[in-house]
């Protein structure tokens, strides 16, 4: 399969195939999860709602699971972030993690932070940028004074501290935006040990590795960051490429696929297993539809039945021990020291 056939697919099939049908003699995962003592995987409650309010994006990055980009169009509408926002009623969710896309695109941001910080006043608001959109732009050019009276914590991607690198990944000119919009929250705040402003970078690799120890890069970051830029920040998050769209598509087209998958499965790690995000995360795509995970939901893997399929039908009972769908993805987030939206698991 080419790259251009994978980009070009809706659907997340044609991925699911090449995952189960290319498995470089790997064991399937759920097997793989038995085979370590453990039985099948399991919900233990609902601390975080990861709402995705759209695919589209200013970028183009080489690493993005969720294949977004300026030509995607789809975007949550006013409806289901009602929904969203009701199903905080009653719930024991204390975070809402917005991502993208870019969040920043969407018509309806401001409001939705707005209304629900208006409904649940102390509950953790996360939004994940890739800064780019937070200077320079008459459009966005406000957002950093708005995300810092709603006292949102921003969760930036910033994949190397190194500019070609940067680059590379993400698109001539990225490094040098993202670090002039670092400068910029820091100035209003973000990333100081004193306040509550909180400041978290995210780190990937470059290409077909595992990332190294997100205490150790987090000591990098901070001095090269500092010592060249003047940037603050309070914590690293290490994650690791998932083999899913744009960098699925990267792999299979420079022939490391199965290099790639063999190294997950060859680092798998049961005690990541304890650990795993879609223990405690629900999350919601554009169109209201559940998943266990940001990244089932781009393979399109709702959830096990019966627990409710959309937020319309959110019920903290029916989805806080539901039964966790899995694949040869999720060799990716078992792998080393483990992997989640927020970092290392280990």
């Amino acid at each position: 399969m080419q790259k251009r056939e994978l980009l070009q697919c809706e659907s997340a099939e044609a991925q699911v195939k090449v995952l189960e049908d290319k498995n470089c003699g790997i064991l399937p995962f759920n097997k793989k999860v038995n085979e370590s003592g453990s039985a099948s995987l399991f919900a233990t409650g609902i601390d975080i709602l990861q709402i995705n309010i759209g695919y589209t994006c200013n970028l183009l990055c080489r690493h993005c699971h969720v294949n977004a980009g300026p030509e995607r169009n789809e975007m949550m509408s006013y409806k289901t972030m009602l929904e969203c926002i009701h199903s905080l009623t009653g719930s024991s969710i204390k975070t809402v993690d917005i991502t993208g896309g870019a969040p920043e695109m969407h018509p309806k941001l401001r409001w939705f932070i707005e209304s629900i910080r208006a409904k649940s006043p102390d509950i953790k608001i996360l939004v994940r940028s890739n800064l780019t959109l937070l200077t320079g732009n008459e459009k966005y050019r406000d957002l950093p004074e708005f995300f810092k009276e709603q006292r949102v914590t921003l969760i930036a991607s910033l994949p190397c501290y190194v500019k070609a690198d940067v680059d590379n990944v993400r698109g001539a000119g990225v490094f040098d935006r993202s670090i002039h919009a670092l400068q910029l929250l820091n100035s209003l705040g973000y990333g100081k040990e004193e306040g509550d402003l909180e400041l978290n970078l995210v780190f990937n690799p470059e290409g077909p590795s595992l990332p190294g120890g997100q205490q150790q890069l987090e000591q990098a970051y901070r001095k090269r960051l500092f010592d060249k830029y003047g940037i603050l920040f309070n914590h690293l998050y290490t994650i690791t490429n998932m083999p899913i769209s744009r960098f699925l598509s990267d792999l299979l087209e420079n022939g490391h696929y199965s290099e790639y998958m063999t190294l997950l499965a060859e680092n798998f790690n049961p005690l990541a297993l304890q650990n795993l995000m879609c223990k405690t995360t629900l999350s919601v795509s554009w169109d209201g539809t559940l998943y266990d995970c940001d990244f089932n939901q781009m393979l399109q893997l709702p959830l096990a039945g019966p627990a409710p399929q959309h937020i319309s039908a959110f019920s903290q009972e029916a989805l806080r021990n539901r039964r966790i769908i899995v694949g040869q993805h999720c060799y990716g987030c078992t792998a080393g020291a483990g992997s989640s939206c927020q970092g290392s698991l280990l």
